[in-house]
């Protein structure tokens, strides 16, 4: 099955954290909140103003997000858990490190 959210609705699913801490201790299931950073998997094709003219996203399948732990609605979609959510729930875009220059 295909999803296509509508509007300035974006689909996002939870990228899980390590359940290991820097120190090398392991968080039981029990105790692990949800992550609060996901992976955009469909955006919509954007709000539409006043005038009816349509806006784009600034996300985009692919990108990298930071979300509120209470934002979006959880739905599951041939057996995947995801969330639905508006593009203004989302705090920011992450970005990919740039990697390190060679010394030559």
């Amino acid at each position: 099955m295909t999803f296509r959210p509508l509007h300035d609705r974006v689909v996002v699913k939870r990228i899980e954290e390590d359940a290991k801490t820097k120190g090398g201790i392991i968080i039981p299931d029990t105790a692990k909140e949800k992550p609060q950073q996901g992976e955009v998997v469909a955006v919509g094709p954007g709000a539409r103003d006043e005038a009816g003219k349509v806006h784009a996203l600034d996300v985009k399948v692919g990108d990298r997000v930071l979300f509120g732990k209470w934002s979006g609605s959880e739905v599951k979609i041939d057996g995947q858990d995801l969330l639905i959510m508006k593009e203004s729930d989302i705090l920011g875009v992450l970005a990919a490190p740039a990697k390190a220059k060679a010394a030559a």
